[in-house]
Parts: C-alpha cells; sequence; structure tokens
C-alpha cells in the first residue's frame, strides 16, 4: 500500500484556523511555485460559505454524469473505490473532475452519498461538476465546492479513481493536502505546510497595521510607503 506524507491533527488544526486568502498570501512568501497556480479559478463555487475552513488530503476520481456508463450500474462506486478512500489519511477531501460531454448535469454527491463519504472520514468534496442536496450537507458539517448545482444524479457514475486529476484548474493527486474556504480551495505544498500558519500569522500583523495606518487621521502617502518599505507585506489583500 502507498504511504503518503501527513501532518500532526495539531498541525492541520492550524491550517483549517487560518482564511484561505492569508493562507494564499503566506504560500506564496515561500517561493515554492508559481502564483497563478494550485487554486481553484472562477468556475468553483462555495456551496458551503457558513462552514469553518477545511483541511484534508485529496481522494480523487474521474466521474461522467451526462452520458450512461458502458456497463453496470449507474454508481460504480463499490469496495475498490472505497478502498481508494480509506488508503489515504483522515481528514480526506473528496477531487471528482467531470470529464462528461456536458459537466454538472447531474450531481455524484448529494446527501446520502455524503453521509457514505462522511463516514469514512471524508469532510468534503471539490468538483467542477455538480452537487445537491447543499442544505443537508451544511447542517452535517460537509464543505461542498462545485461548479454547480443539479436537481438530478442524471447518469451519474465513476469512470475511474486514484490518479491525477484538474478541477477548476487545480491539479492534485491522491494524497495532497488541499485547503478550503469560502474564497475557493487551493492545494498546500508538503514541504512548507507546517510552517504556514506562522507566516500567517506574521501577515495578518503586517497587514492589521498598515490598515490602522490607512484609517488613522493622520495618514499620508509617505507613511504608507515607509510602512510598506519595512517589510514583506503583502499589500494586496
Amino acid at each position: 500500500m502507498k504511504t503518503y506524507a501527513s501532518l500532526t491533527e495539531a498541525q492541520l488544526e492550524r491550517l483549517r484556523r487560518v482564511d484561505s486568502v492569508t493562507l494564499a498570501n503566506a504560500i506564496e512568501r515561500f517561493n515554492v511555485r508559481l502564483r497563478n497556480t494550485g487554486f481553484t479559478d472562477r468556475t468553483i463555487r462555495c456551496f458551503s460559505p457558513k462552514l469553518p475552513p477545511i483541511a484534508g488530503y485529496a481522494v480523487t476520481a474521474r466521474v461522467s454524469t451526462s452520458e450512461p456508463p458502458m456497463e453496470g450500474r449507474g454508481f460504480r462506486d463499490g469496495t475498490e473505490w472505497w478502498q481508494h478512500i480509506v488508503s489515504v489519511p483522515k481528514p480526506r477531501v473528496v477531487v471528482l473532475e467531470d470529464v462528461g460531454n456536458v459537466p454538472g448535469l447531474g450531481a455524484l454527491v448529494g446527501g446520502v452519498h455524503a453521509s457514505i463519504l462522511s463516514a469514512l472520514g471524508c469532510v468534503g468534496v471539490v468538483t467542477n461538476g455538480a452537487v445537491r442536496a447543499v442544505r443537508f450537507n451544511r447542517g452535517c458539517g460537509f464543505a461542498m465546492f462545485a461548479g454547480n448545482l443539479s436537481v438530478s444524479h442524471a447518469y451519474a457514475h465513476i469512470i475511474e479513481f486514484g490518479g491525477p486529476v484538474t478541477v477548476g484548474g487545480m491539479k492534485v493527486a491522491p494524497g495532497d493536502l488541499l485547503h478550503g474556504g469560502v474564497h475557493g480551495v487551493q492545494t498546500v505544498p508538503m514541504e512548507i505546510a507546517e510552517r504556514i500558519p506562522d507566516a500567517a500569522e506574521r501577515i495578518l500583523h503586517e497587514n492589521g497595521q498598515l490598515i490602522a495606518l490607512c484609517q488613522s487621521s493622520d495618514v499620508t502617502l509617505e507613511k504608507i510607503v515607509a510602512k510598506i518599505n519595512l517589510g514583506p507585506s503583502d499589500t494586496n489583500g
């Protein structure tokens, strides 16, 4: 069985306490990847905005909802798919790439399927396709990030699982560490993951000082420039 790098529960909890935007800013400071990679684009929407951020390890599959399966039932999510899920460390995030002719015509994950995934240690789903029963899943604490909502399963079925996928421009492999919040989902490079919360705290402190200056009664352009030049504060917000 393949082994995956993982963090301690305490380290994961620290990541969950960081909002998505600050976490993205912290990753940028380490210069370990291009700034236009590693996160979902505008096609992926958070359908559980009232839930706190999630952090977990990716379990992946390619699905289709717009065409019937070549054989068997519409849901080919039996023991092999479930074995792939439990082979990855907890907590898990399901990442589904809908490769059908009409991605998001139907939804693989709704209330029942999300309940099964939750029982298997999954905390959310990310897909370029559709989800449904979002109110039920918000109540269960299961986060949902998707391209759209759908009322029906349509022909939702799993084509293959356990390989690399691309969802909303974000490339994901099984075991990748993911962070998701109201602004979207991003991969977290493992080599810097445990250092990100400290970097995030520094960014919040620096940005808080700059914002306080901007809102003060004696703010001047010269003071703003001087404040920015004191450190690497991310002025993009």
